[in-house]
């Protein structure tokens, strides 16, 4: 599954811009402040309806504008293509749409590729809370085991169920035997998500720490550390024994939901204690750990989007960056300045191009 073409009209700082793009390795090269990032953002923002720079998508409308919207071309491996947009305004909100009518979240995902971001935004993924490294994680599981793509949104479903319970329980109302029934069902949806995430970091966890020592990020490590693991049977026996405590803070303080992804450098964490090179190394490590995993299961293959990742590596590294990319898949990699790029990825190189204004051709 290939992306032939994004399409930003307009996104942030971007107006009628659109770049072909090819199998491998596309190198899009352009001078700071051009726009590089933007649409890296909009081709991210057109695959998955989504930013990987904020939450809110209100953002990627240019100053003065009511709309923003992205467009990327695909095709499959028979030839088809389809197109996906996305769009946000302020006056009705977000649509992501396939081939122009509105599909459910499960169809586009299936229409696409899975998409990989790296960027100095997305350190938070190393640096931030843990929701985000669980969503990350699950994203991955999703991608790897498609059966299993629910197991995030049933677990969801099943802790606000309890929650719901538990808070009406701490305002007074309801009796407590009334929290059997959602400690079972929350029991039973936490055990296969717990089981499918740790079998996610142990496949991810050797390809992580070789991607790791060959940007210089020595002894790094990845640990699932789970809040609560075991049986549904056992994991309810917990549940039922936090009960009280539970009520008292009128929310469920022991689950999957708190779990921990820990990216370490030999025992230390590198979200606290990891310099910002180190937290750079990690995140693309995991990221070609996770293309790697994908790979070798003969998934649907990866889009990789690198943006400025090679301003902070030495010219070994870069190379070595280089080769793990050039075993198939595709990769859109930005850079200020064509010689920070290893001959490897210039096969195919875009410039920048500059935004179009009212009166240019097409």
């Amino acid at each position: 599954m290939l992306v032939t073409a994004i399409e930003a009209k307009p996104l942030r700082s971007l107006d009628r811009v659109r770049v072909e793009l090819a199998p491998g390795i596309v190198s899009v090269i352009g001078p700071n402040g051009t726009g590089k990032t933007n649409l890296v953002e909009a081709l991210y923002f057109a695959l998955t309806g989504r930013s990987f720079r904020t939450s809110d998508r209100r953002d990627l409308i240019p100053f003065g504008g009511s709309l923003a919207r992205a467009e990327a071309t695909i095709r499959d491996e028979d030839g088809i293509e389809r197109k996906l947009l996305a769009s946000v305004s302020r006056s009705e909100g977000r649509r992501h749409l396939l081939d122009g009518s509105p599909a459910d979240p499960a169809a586009i995902a299936r229409s696409r590729p899975p998409v990989a971001v790296f960027a100095p935004d997305r350190l938070t993924l190393v640096k931030g809370p843990p929701a985000e490294r669980r969503a990350h994680l699950d994203g991955f599981l999703a991608a790897r085991w498609p059966a299993r793509g629910e197991l995030r949104k049933r677990f969801g479903q099943a802790v606000a169920q309890r929650n719901a319970l538990l808070s009406r329980l701490a305002a007074g109302y309801g009796s407590p035997e009334d929290l059997r029934i959602w400690d079972a069902g929350m029991a039973a949806a936490a055990a296969p998500l717990v089981e499918a995430r740790a079998e996610a970091v142990a496949e991810l966890a050797q390809p992580f720490a070789a991607a790791a020592a060959e940007l210089g990020l020595e002894k790094a490590a990845l640990e699932y550390a789970p809040r609560a693991a075991g049986a549904a049977e056992e994991i309810q026996a917990g549940l039922e024994e936090r009960r009280e405590q539970d009520i008292r803070l009128g929310r469920s303080s022991w689950g999957p939901h708190l779990d921990e992804l820990k990216l370490n450098s030999g025992e230390r964490s590198l979200r606290r204690f990891g310099s910002q090179g180190q937290q750079r190394a990690a995140l693309l490590a995991l990221l070609f750990a996770e293309r790697e995993a994908l790979l070798a299961a003969r998934r649907v293959t990866p889009l990789l989007l690198l943006d400025d990742v090679m301003s902070e590596l030495d010219p070994g590294r870069r190379e070595r960056l280089v080769a793990r990319l050039d075993d198939g898949g595709q990769v859109l990699i930005t850079a200020a300045d064509e010689e920070q790029v290893p001959a490897a990825a210039r096969k195919t190189v875009v410039p920048m191009p500059p935004p179009q204004t009212e009166g240019d051709g097409a």
